[in-house]
């Protein structure tokens, strides 16, 4: 594992891993996550990244950035990740009646 920086855009969090788990299949898009209020999404539009998931039509939950990629997200700056390979993590919020995801 090369790069050891933690990345974040919004709610999304990308830490970096070492590998790829075997059971996870590529995506057909790279897209971390959806906003669930506005419709925002948190994306990847090059070839130089591959995202995976338990299935091709799922949301990445890991992507492998082969070259710098941009980050993108209607509402929050860009991103430039740096080759690597990372584990995104939605991020949740804790209030003494509950644990629940952020809203983004």
């Amino acid at each position: 594992m090369k790069n050891k920086s933690i990345y974040r855009q919004g709610d999304v969090l990308l830490i970096p891993i070492s590998e790829i788990p075997s059971n996870v299949v590529k995506t057909k898009l790279v897209r971390l996550a959806n906003g669930e209020v506005t419709g925002h999404h948190h994306s990847i539009f090059s070839d130089n990244a591959v995202g995976f998931a338990d299935d091709e039509n799922s949301l990445a939950e890991f992507v492998d950035v082969l070259s710098p990629v941009d980050l993108v997200h209607q509402e929050h700056e860009t991103i430039t990740l740096p080759p690597g390979k990372y584990r995104s993590v939605i991020q949740s919020e804790y209030t003494p009646q509950e644990v629940k995801r952020v809203a983004d």
